[in-house]
C-alpha cells in the first residue's frame, strides 16, 4: 500500500516537473540558452516516463522553442522526430503540425518543393480532417505557388481558387485580408503564364483594391501596381504600363527600406517599355538602364542584375549596335547559367545564335533546343511527380485512420505498404508497357518514313533515266542522223569526180565520219556509266552518312561494293542497314569523342557485311551494360536474321560488324 503511495507521488512530482520545465522554457525573461535547457531537460523527463504521449508533447515544445529562437536545423530536426512519433501514437493534430512544419523547412529553406508538396499534402488532409478552415486555405496556397514555381499552371490555379473560396468564409482580419491578396496576386501571375492577360489584369487590380482596403497595405500595392504593369506591356498597352512604373518609382520611400532591390527593377522595366513604346528619348533611357545596372550591382542582386543585362541586350539589338548587343547577351548568358535562370538562359542563346557567325551561331541554337527539350521533360516528370504524392498522401492518410480506428498498427501499415507496392508495381509495369508501345509505334513511323524516301528517291532515278533516254534519242537523230545524212549527200555528189580536189572533198567527209563516231562513242558511254542499278539506296545512305557527320563535325570514310544488287534486297533489310548505321552514327557523337568514322558496305560469301569503325574513347565490353542504342541495333540485326558483334576497349575504338544474308 505504501509502496503504490509512493509511487503515485512519484509520477505526480515527475509531471509536475515536466510542466514547470516547459513553462521555463517559453519565459522571455531568461537567456535564451537557459531556455533551451529547460526544454531539453524536460525532454529527458517526459523520456523517462516511458509514455510516447508525453514526449511528442516536450518534442513539440522543443520545436516551437527552436522555431521563436530561430534555430533552423534544430527546428526541422525536431519536427522530423515529431512526426515519427505522431505516426506511432496516430495524433492527428500532431501529424498535422509537423507535416505543415516540415513542408516550410523544404519550401524556404531547402529549395525542395517535391518534398514541401509532399508533406503540405499530408497536413492538408489532417487539417481538413480538424476542421481548421483557415490553415485547409493556407496549405491549398502554398501548395498552389509551389505549383506555379515549377509552371504546374492549371493544378496551381485550381488549390489557389478553393484557397479563395476558404479565405472568404472567414472573419476578415487584417490577417486574412492579406492572405485574401495574396491569392489574388497568385492567380493574376498563373493567369499571365497562361496567357490569358486581360483576366489576370483584373485579379491585380482586385489585390490592389484589397491593399487599398487594409491599415497596412502599401506594400502589397507597390507589388500588384507592378504586376500590374506587366500585364499592360503583354497587352501592349505601353503608355499605361509607363504611367503606372512612374507611379512606382514616386512611391520609392514606401518600399525602399525593406526592398531595395525593388527600385532597380522598376526603372529598368521603365526604360525598356519607354523602347518598345517607341519613345526616342535615349539619353534618358540609357541612365535609367545604367542606374538600375550598377545598383543592382552594388546590392550584389544577380537577380534584377540578369534582368537588367538581358534588357541592355536587347535595347542595344534594337539600336543595332551589335558589339554593344554581343557584350550584354555574354554577360547575361554567363549570368543566367551562375543563378540558373533558365528562361533567360534561352533567351540569351537566341540572341548569341544570331549574333555568332558560322558554327558557333549554330551550337547555340543547338544548346537552346537541347535545353528546351530538357526542360519540356522535366515539366512532365514535376507533374507526374505531384499527381504521384497525392496518391501516396492519401494513401497515407488513410492507413493513419485505420490504424486508430483499429489500432493494429503492425498489421494495418504491412498492408498499407502492401497496397502500396503493388500499386506502384502496376504504374511502374504500366508505364513500361506504355513506352515500349510507344517506342513501337515510332519505330514503325520511322520505317514507313525510310520506305517513302527509297520508293521517292526510286522515283527521281527512273525520272531521270527517262529524261536521259528522251536526251539520248534527240541526240542521236538531231546529231548523229543529222551528221550522218549530210555526209551521205556529200559523199554521193562527189562519187563520180576525180582528182586532187575530190580526194581532199573525201578525206574531209571521212574525218566527219570520224567525229560522228567518237559522239557514238560518248553516248554509249555515258548509258553505260550513268545508272548503276540499285544505286538508289547508296544515294540515301551517302546522304545520311555525309548529314550526320556534318551535323556531328565528324570526318568520314565511306566505301560500298557494286556487287550488291539492292532492287534484289528487301525494303526490310534496306531500312533496318539503314538505321543501324543511324544509330551507330549517334553512339559514336554522344558516348565516343571521335574524329573520325569509318563505314564500309561489302558482299562476302553470301553475306552483306557492315562495318562501321571510330577512333573515339572505346568502352570494355565485359563490363559495359548494353544501352538502349545497342539494344535496339541487335534487336533490328536479329529481325533480319542476322548477327552483330562490338569490338571495342577503352582508348581504342569501336568496331561494329553486322552480317545480313543476301539473296542473289
Amino acid at each position: 500500500m505504501f509502496g503504490n503511495a509512493f509511487a503515485q507521488k512519484h509520477y505526480s512530482n515527475t509531471y509536475d516537473s515536466i510542466f514547470k520545465l516547459r513553462s521555463l522554457s517559453f519565459d522571455d525573461d531568461l537567456s535564451d540558452s537557459l531556455r533551451v535547457v529547460y526544454a531539453k531537460k524536460a525532454m529527458v523527463l517526459s523520456h523517462k516516463t516511458s509514455e510516447d504521449s508525453t514526449v511528442l508533447k516536450s518534442g513539440r515544445s522543443l520545436g516551437l522553442l527552436y522555431d521563436v529562437l530561430g534555430q533552423t536545423d534544430l527546428w526541422r530536426q525536431q519536427n522530423k522526430n515529431n512526426l515519427q512519433l505522431a505516426h506511432k501514437l496516430s495524433d492527428t493534430l500532431a501529424l498535422a503540425v509537423a507535416n505543415l512544419n516540415i513542408g516550410i523547412a523544404k519550401q524556404y529553406y531547402e529549395i525542395q518543393y517535391d518534398s514541401a508538396f509532399y508533406y503540405y499534402s499530408g497536413a492538408l488532409k489532417y487539417y481538413d480532417e480538424l476542421g481548421d478552415t483557415e490553415l485547409v486555405a493556407t496549405l491549398y496556397s502554398y501548395i498552389a505557388e509551389i505549383q506555379l514555381n515549377e509552371k504546374v499552371y492549371i493544378s496551381s490555379e485550381e488549390n489557389a481558387i478553393k484557397a479563395l473560396r476558404l479565405y472568404n468564409t472567414l472573419p476578415k482580419t487584417e490577417s486574412i485580408v492579406d492572405d485574401i491578396w495574396i491569392v489574388n496576386n497568385l492567380l493574376g501571375q498563373i493567369s499571365g503564364h497562361l496567357g490569358r492577360y486581360t483576366e489576370a489584369l483584373e485579379y491585380h487590380t482586385k489585390a490592389i483594391d484589397i491593399a487599398n482596403d487594409m491599415r497596412n497595405g502599401e506594400r502589397n500595392k507597390t507589388i500588384s501596381l507592378h504586376n500590374q504593369a506587366n500585364m499592360y506591356i503583354k497587352l501592349h498597352d505601353y503608355e499605361k504600363a509607363i504611367e503606372l512604373f512612374n507611379d512606382l518609382i514616386e512611391l520609392r520611400p514606401v518600399y525602399e527600406a525593406q526592398e531595395p532591390t525593388f527600385y532597380p527593377l522598376i526603372i529598368n522595366n521603365l526604360a525598356f517599355t519607354k523602347v518598345l513604346a517607341g519613345h526616342n528619348d535615349y539619353d534618358k533611357i540609357d541612365n535609367m538602364f545604367y542606374e538600375a545596372y550598377n545598383i543592382s550591382s552594388s546590392l550584389d542582386d544577380d537577380v534584377t542584375k540578369l534582368a537588367v543585362t538581358i534588357d541592355l541586350s536587347k535595347y542595344y539589338k534594337h539600336l543595332a549596335i551589335k558589339d554593344s548587343t554581343l557584350k550584354y547577351t555574354v554577360k547575361a548568358y554567363n549570368l543566367a547559367k551562375k543563378i540558373s535562370s533558365t528562361d533567360i538562359l534561352l533567351e540569351s542563346m537566341v540572341l548569341l545564335s544570331e549574333l555568332k557567325d558560322g558554327e558557333e551561331g549554330k551550337r547555340y541554337l543547338y544548346d537552346h533546343i537541347k535545353l528546351t527539350d530538357s526542360l519540356l521533360y522535366v515539366e512532365r516528370n514535376v507533374r507526374n511527380k505531384f499527381a504521384r504524392i497525392e496518391l501516396e498522401t492519401d494513401q497515407l492518410v488513410a492507413e493513419n485512420k485505420q490504424i486508430s480506428k483499429e489500432n493494429l498498427y503492425l498489421l494495418i501499415l504491412s498492408i498499407g505498404l502492401l497496397i502500396t507496392a503493388i500499386l506502384v508495381y502496376v504504374l511502374i509495369s504500366q508505364r513500361a508497357k506504355n513506352r515500349k508501345l510507344k517506342l513501337i509505334q515510332v519505330q514503325q513511323k520511322a520505317n514507313e518514313d525510310i520506305y517513302n524516301l527509297m520508293l521517292g528517291q526510286q522515283d527521281k532515278v527512273d525520272e531521270a533515266r527517262a529524261k536521259e533516254k528522251t536526251r539520248v534519242s534527240k541526240e542521236l537523230h538531231d546529231g548523229v542522223l543529222g551528221g550522218l545524212f549530210g555526209v551521205r549527200l556529200s559523199l554521193d555528189s562527189i562519187n563520180f569526180n576525180e582528182g586532187k580536189e575530190a580526194m581532199m572533198s573525201r578525206a574531209k567527209y571521212i574525218s566527219q565520219l570520224k567525229t560522228i563516231e567518237h559522239d557514238i562513242r560518248k553516248i554509249s558511254h555515258e548509258l553505260n556509266t550513268d545508272f548503276i542499278s540499285g544505286s538508289s539506296f547508296i544515294d540515301i545512305v551517302t546522304e545520311l552518312i555525309e548529314n550526320q557527320t556534318q551535323a556531328y563535325n565528324l570526318k568520314h570514310e565511306f566505301d560500298y561494293t557494286d556487287d550488291i544488287h539492292w532492287d534484289l534486297v528487301s525494303n526490310k533489310v534496306k531500312i533496318n542497314i539503314y538505321r543501324i548505321i543511324q544509330e551507330s552514327m549517334q553512339n559514336i557523337y554522344k558516348h565516343a569523342n571521335a574524329k573520325v568514322i569509318s563505314v564500309c558496305i561489302s558482299l562476302e560469301k553470301g553475306l552483306i557485311c557492315l562495318d562501321i569503325v571510330d577512333d573515339g574513347s572505346g568502352f570494355d565490353t565485359s563490363k559495359s551494360k548494353k544501352g538502349i542504342g545497342l539494344k535496339n541495333m541487335s534487336s533490328r540485326v536479329s529481325d533480319i536474321n542476322g548477327t552483330i558483334s562490338f569490338t571495342s576497349q577503352s582508348d581504342t575504338g569501336t568496331t561494329v560488324n553486322v552480317k545480313i544474308p543476301y539473296t542473289n
